[in-house]
Order: C-alpha cells, then structure tokens, then sequence
C-alpha cells in the first residue's frame, strides 16, 4: 500500500488581477505558508502558466518545477477542464462556452473544437516534460441536453453521441499513451462522463483505451445522490486523481436534486467547505489508502457560504488530517507463527 500525497491544492479558483493571485510564485508562496505541499494547475490561465511554452521547451518546464521547488512545493497535475469541455460542445451551449476558448476561435465551433483538441495534445506534452503521471480534465457534453427524456430522446441518440465523443477522443488519449500520462475524467454534472454508467460507455467505445481514467470527487456524487463509497469500491482501479471537495444534499417539500433553479446558497444540493458537509472522509481515504491509490489529494475549494481565505486556511490541516499514513506490518504480527505447511495440514485433519 501507498500513502496519499498532499495536502494540495487546485489554484483554478484563486487566481486573480491583484497580487499574490496574479503570478504562480505570488500563489504558491500563499499556498506554500498555508501548509500545502502541492499545487494543480489550470494550464488555460497565461498569468500562471504557459502551455504551449510547456509543449516546447524542457527548459520552461524546469524553471517552473524549480519555483515551486524553492517553496516545497510539487505539481500534482496541469488542469484542461476548460479546453476539455470544448471538445463536445451541444449547439445550445455554444455561446456560453465561447469564453473558454481563446477570442480567434469563438463564434466558430469547428475552430474552438480543433483548438481545444490541440490544447488537450499540448497538455500530454508538457505533462510528461514536467514528469507528470496523470491529468485532470472534463470529458465534454453532446448528451446532456436530453439526461432527463422528455419528450422521450430518439432511438440511438445516446449511443450515437457517446460513438461521436468517443471518436474525437481517441487520438487524443493516444498522444497522452504515447507521452506515458494517465487522462483523469473528472465525473460532473454537465458532462457526459457524470457517473459511473456513462464512464463504461464511454471506456466501451474508447476500446477500454488504457489511457483512459477517473478524477474522483466525492462532492459531484452526493449532489447526484450516488453513493461516493461505492464507487470507489467499483472503479478504484481507474482513479488517477483525487479532488477533495465536501457537500452536502438537503431535500424539502419544495426542491431536490435539481435545485428548482436557484442559486447555490439556496439549493438542496450545494458544495461545502471542507468539514461542512455530509461526505465521510475518514472513510473516503481509508478506502483509498486500502485500494493503493498513491497519487495526491487535491483541495477543490467551492462554498457558497463560507470566505476562501478561511476554507483554504482550514484545508490543508483537515487533509493532513485524514491522510492515511499505511502500515507495512499487520497488527497481530507479533503473534506470527511462521510458515509449517505440516502443521497446516495437521490442523485441517488432513493426512499424507
């Protein structure tokens, strides 16, 4: 068995215009004096980082492992959720999603899809300079407008759509093969890869394409009402990458699940700041630690009540916390008898 790494943290949701936030070496000297060992980083964002700089030069990537190294801190893994999303874009979400893409390519989905693709194909490259196992990322949506069927979807839609994302998938799974890194599918509300079910369709079309994996986050799950502990005991071969994020699901007479439209704060289902929601942690790292997982735990911190200064500073301490530091001896060694196979077969009453 191996122990977690971390704590770390997800620097997509502290990045800003005013200093520390605005450059890496200002974010991962803050990070770094909160306690966190590790940082991943959203490869879209130029004032952090620069992919395509990455793709291209060992040197780039040695001077920004180096930066971080001065601060002790690690990359857990670079971050496409931005690009990976406009890898499948349905029709009615292209003017929403036209911000993700850089301005040359908006308005014209053929070009935001080819660039987005690009981008996952830089990200493989720049993965492997800086010596990265896995990367996290969204699978995209052509599915998603019709999860709940009505009126009722058309024969095949389905199976049609996930033939589709599987199609412009595969090559890039292949470049992250030939790179030797893992491609870790975030599981979320929005995209087609969401659960459990639609991984396997997803997997049964990529051919079970090794490349091919999980990001695991409990939070997505108890908002869908999944149980996160099953899942880990079903597909922890799969998981690459680990988001620590807390929620909680409090349905009444008048909402559920979907949320009746409104805002976070007010929803049934709504992501907490570590500690603050219903997802059981002792449980989710034990069972982590009891399935080898070695890679880090990552903070993804999302609360619609809480302030982010007070929930990062709670957040590596509570990693820290409930990261399981495995054994290399079982607790009854002491009264080991050895091997005796004749002793063995004596106590089974079986003879020569």
């Amino acid at each position: 068995m191996q122990t977690i790494k971390g704590p770390a943290i997800f620097l997509a949701q502290f990045a800003g215009d005013q200093a520390p936030f605005d450059t890496l070496d200002g974010l991962a000297g803050w990070v770094a004096g909160l306690g966190y060992k590790g940082v991943q980083i959203p490869s879209w964002d130029a004032r952090l980082f620069d992919l395509r700089t990455a793709a291209d030069s060992q040197d780039y990537c040695d001077e920004i492992a180096g930066l971080l190294a001065e601060k002790g801190l690690a990359i857990t893994e670079l971050s496409t959720h931005l690009q990976g999303q406009l890898v499948a874009v349905h029709p009615a979400y292209d003017a929403q999603f036209d911000g993700f893409a850089v301005p040359e390519v908006r308005g014209n989905p053929t070009a935001r899809q080819a660039w987005a693709v690009e981008q996952l194909k830089l990200a493989a490259v720049a993965s492997r300079r800086l010596g990265l196992e896995a990367h996290a990322t969204f699978s995209g949506a052509l599915a998603w407008p019709y999860v709940y069927p009505w009126p009722q979807r058309p024969a095949g839609l389905v199976e049609d759509a996930f033939a589709e994302l599987a199609r412009r998938w595969r090559p890039i799974l292949d470049v992250f093969d030939d790179n030797g890194v893992d491609v870790a599918f975030e599981l979320h509300p929005g995209e087609d890869l969401h659960d459990g079910i639609t991984f396997e369709m997803f997997l049964d079309r990529v051919g079970h394409h090794p490349r091919a994996n999980i990001l695991y986050d409990p939070s997505h799950f108890v908002l869908q009402q999944l149980s996160y502990l099953a899942f880990l005991d079903i597909y922890h071969d799969y998981v690459r990458c680990f988001h620590v994020k807390d929620a909680e699901f409090r349905p009444s007479g008048r909402s559920g699940v979907y949320g009746g439209y409104q805002s976070w704060v007010d929803r049934p289902g709504r992501f907490r700041s570590l500690g603050d929601g219903q997802v059981d942690f002792a449980q989710v790292f034990s069972k982590m630690a009891q399935y080898d997982f070695g890679g880090w735990a990552v903070l993804e911190w999302e609360c619609a009540l809480k302030h982010p200064a007070v929930g990062v500073a709670e957040g590596a301490p509570f990693i820290a916390r409930h990261i399981v530091q495995v054994t290399d001896t079982a607790f009854d060694d002491f009264a080991a008898g050895g091997a005796d196979r004749a002793l063995n077969r004596h106590l089974m009453g079986i003879s020569e």
